[in-house]
C-alpha cells in the first residue's frame, strides 16, 4: 500500500496549535491507542523507533521521521518500542477545509488569489534534524509558558514549523510535478490580466511547455491555458459581484480581449451570461 499521502489545508483560516511535548518511551513502551481524537497528532522521532498504525496503514518511524495522524481515525501501536525512543508530539486543529489524498494528485483544495493551499506530507524524513529538534523544543517551551505573550509565541513557532514542512516537501525532487504545477499556477495568477502564451510560461519557468503541461494536467487536471481561463472566469465572477462595472470593463480587467468571446465562455461555464449572473446574486 502506498505511503505517498498528502494532507492539504486551505488557508486562511490557518491551522492552529493546541498543545505539545517531548516524550520518552523505555523498551516495551508504546503509543496509546486512540479513536477519533478530534485533533491532528504530529509525531517527530528524535531517536529510537516508534511503531504506529492508522486505520490499517502501518509505519515504523526512526530518527528524523515525521508523521501526521488524522483527527477522525483510529490510531494504535503496532508493537512496543525495542529501544529508548524519544519523540515530539504536537496536537493541532483547523476550522477550515482540509483533505487527505494519495499519490501526487493534490485533490480538490487549491489556492486562489486570496487563499493558499498548505500541503504537508503525511510522512516525511526531515533532513535538517538539528533545526527540527530546536524548533520543536521552542514550541514546547512556549506551550509551557504562562506569560501573556505565550499564545503568540507558540502560534508563531507552530506556523514556522508548518512553513518548514511545506517548503521542504515542495523542494523534494520526488514531488517535482506538484512543485512545477504550483509554480506555473502562481505565474498564471500573477499575470492573468495580460495575454499569456505557452512560450512566456516556458521562459518564465525555464522548462519545456510539454513538461509544464504534463505536470499541470497530472496535478490540476487541466492544461496551463485551461487553468488560466478558469482563473480569469473566477476573477470575473468576483468583479461582477463587487463592482457595477460594465460587462466590457469586467472582460478587459480579467484578460479577455473581446466582450462577446468573454460572455460566451462565461455562460458556458456558469450556465448564464454575465449580466444575469450579476442580477441573480445582487438583488
Amino acid at each position: 500500500m502506498s505511503e505517498e499521502l498528502l494532507l492539504t489545508f486551505r488557508s486562511p483560516p490557518l491551522p492552529f496549535f493546541i498543545e505539545s511535548n517531548r516524550q520518552t518511551y523505555r523498551p516495551g513502551g508504546e503509543h496509546p491507542n486512540r479513536n477519533n481524537l478530534g485533533v491532528f497528532d504530529m509525531l517527530f522521532v528524535n531517536e529510537g523507533e516508534l511503531h504506529i498504525g492508522e486505520n490499517g496503514r502501518e509505519w515504523t518511524l526512526t530518527a528524523g521521521d515525521m508523521l501526521i495522524l488524522r483527527p477522525d481515525c483510529w490510531h494504535y501501536s503496532v508493537r512496543p518500542c525495542e529501544s529508548v525512543t524519544v519523540f515530539d508530539w504536537v496536537h493541532f486543529q483547523t476550522v477550515g477545509a482540509w483533505e487527505e489524498t494519495e499519490g501526487r494528485h493534490v485533490g480538490s483544495l487549491r489556492g486562489d488569489y486570496y487563499t493558499y493551499a498548505i500541503r504537508l506530507p503525511k510522512k516525511m524524513n526531515l533532513s535538517y534534524l538539528d533545526e527540527a529538534k530546536q524548533l520543536f523544543a521552542s514550541l514546547h517551551e512556549a506551550a509551557r509558558s504562562s506569560k501573556q505573550s505565550a499564545f503568540w509565541d507558540r502560534q508563531q513557532a507552530f506556523l514556522h514549523l508548518l512553513q518548514m514542512l511545506d517548503d521542504g516537501w515542495r523542494s523534494d525532487a520526488a514531488h517535482a510535478a506538484v512543485s512545477v504545477a504550483d509554480r506555473a499556477a502562481a505565474y498564471l495568477k500573477m499575470n492573468y490580466k495580460t495575454p499569456v502564451t505557452n512560450k512566456m510560461l516556458s521562459d518564465a519557468l525555464q522548462l519545456h511547455i510539454n513538461y509544464i503541461t504534463r505536470c499541470m494536467t497530472e496535478v490540476f487536471d487541466c492544461t496551463p491555458q485551461q487553468y488560466l481561463l478558469y482563473y480569469r472566469l473566477d476573477q470575473a465572477k468576483l468583479l461582477l459581484l463587487k463592482t457595477d462595472w460594465p460587462i466590457a470593463q469586467v472582460a478587459e480587467e480579467t484578460g479577455f480581449r473581446q466582450t462577446p468571446h468573454f460572455s460566451r465562455l462565461f455562460a458556458a461555464q456558469t450556465g448564464m451570461p454575465p449580466l444575469k449572473y450579476r442580477k441573480r446574486f445582487t438583488k
